[in-house]
């Protein structure tokens, strides 16, 4: 071989070298990717407990969308939210499809006006029918629905039986399209000083007057935690009464991720789970920071 030729072979051989080195670089960057992703979205599988993601609480700085996306990016399968009128559903549906990720639950009924005022039944009735139409396109079977609050001049005697009375004229709206209308209490102390539905007690005694297969409780462990303690102990009453329709959560003080205040959460959610409540949890919370919140909630499924 002369001279020219071996320089040519030799630097032909250096490019491919080079080339073969620099696919095998690309190729070790998209399995080490490929990999971190699968990593991430361990964290949201769970063994025990489903948890469903606040996307109005979570990634607050993103556009809601990409919320949904990092969501699914974390292995967490499903999402909840609160009203739906300013978002576009149908993009929502779509995404969440694309995904792999559930809606659990979204609020049909807020604050204001209050249900507890028979002035506004007409309007609550409404908004039930709109409800329905929107959890078809999500597929989704929970709404979540609030009392309202105080009402100057009306007793809380008197604000309750006007939530019964609006609940059992939309409970069979509910039924009629298999979706489950979940009554959520606050607590007083902390959050919603001058609402009218607080702790357990009184909110079972309206589900049982209402009578209704598709109205419950949205109980959030965090407003019962700081209403009446004895989480476990009141989760028995209200699985005996058959009157739980969703669980939601947060640590307290702070309303941050579990582990961050005094609520032992893996004690709790496994109290949930041997009582029977095998469906989502809402994670209602404000995350300290995304990811490390996520690593807290799966240890809080931990036992």
């Amino acid at each position: 071989m002369s001279s020219l030729n071996r320089r040519g072979f030799l630097a032909s051989s250096t490019a491919l070298a080079s080339g073969i080195a620099a696919v095998s670089g690309l190729s070790s960057a998209v399995h080490v990717a490929a990999a971190e992703a699968d990593d991430l979205k361990s964290i949201g599988k769970t063994p025990h407990t489903k948890f469903a993601v606040n996307c109005e609480m979570w990634w607050t700085k993103l556009p809601f969308m990409d919320r949904i996306k990092e969501t699914a990016k974390l292995g967490f399968p499903a999402i909840e939210f609160w009203p739906y009128a300013n978002k576009n559903i149908l993009a929502v549906a779509e995404l969440c499809e694309e995904l792999g990720v559930q809606v659990a639950q979204f609020t049909a009924w807020g604050f204001k006006p209050g249900m507890n005022e028979l002035q506004n039944h007409d309007a609550v009735e409404q908004a039930i029918r709109e409800s329905v139409k929107v959890a078809k396109i999500l597929k989704c079977n929970k709404a979540c629905v609030v009392a309202g609050n105080d009402v100057p001049g009306m007793t809380q005697e008197e604000m309750h039986k006007n939530v019964i009375t609006a609940l059992k004229r939309v409970a069979p709206i509910a039924e009629d399209n298999d979706l489950t209308l979940i009554l959520e209490p606050m607590n007083i102390r902390v959050d919603h000083k001058g609402h009218c539905l607080y702790g357990s007690a009184p909110t079972i005694k309206i589900c049982q007057e209402v009578g209704s297969s598709h109205v419950k409780i949205n109980w959030d462990l965090y407003h019962m935690h700081i209403t009446e303690g004895d989480l476990c102990g009141h989760l028995r009453e209200g699985m005996e009464t058959k009157t739980i329709g969703y669980l939601q959560l947060a640590d307290h003080p702070g309303r941050n991720e579990p582990g961050t205040g005094e609520i032992h959460y893996n004690r709790v959610l496994k109290e949930a789970h041997d009582l029977g409540y095998h469906d989502f949890v809402g994670l209602e919370c404000r995350p300290t920071d995304e990811l490390a919140a996520a690593k807290r909630v799966a240890a809080a499924d931990v036992w």
